[in-house]
């Protein structure tokens, strides 16, 4: 999936479809910073950084402090793919991103999310 039209996508584009989709299942944009920096390693300035520069998703993961040790207990189906089986790294951290976030919007309890973090 090498130049895949996602990759370029900016993260300032996604994060407030993500928003949008966890509060409207009435969880809050707290949590899902939480879970984005669980799982980059990204703080809380970090995080707004990406944003306000429009960082690209392939920049935004290849700048990331650090992928969570635990992301590959991340498994289940996202876009009709187990994300456990996709071979492009990036491509996988992105889905892992996607599975975070519906899990959130779903009312998961915020340490399974988190993997027992």
């Amino acid at each position: 999936m090498a130049g895949h039209r996602i990759f370029q996508m900016s993260f300032a584009r996604v994060y407030p479809l993500y928003i949008e989709k966890v509060e409207k299942k009435g969880r809050t944009k707290a949590e899902l910073d939480q879970v984005i920096e669980w799982l980059t390693g990204y703080d809380d300035a970090a995080l707004a950084e990406a944003i306000a520069r429009e960082t690209t998703l392939e920049r935004f993961f290849a700048d990331a402090p650090g992928l969570n040790p635990n992301a590959s207990l991340i498994t289940g189906v996202i876009c009709g793919v187990r994300v456990e089986e996709i071979e492009d790294p990036l491509m996988q951290k992105i889905r892992y991103l996607d599975k975070l976030v519906d899990e959130v919007a779903r009312g998961k309890k915020m340490t399974s999310i988190l993997r027992g973090a």
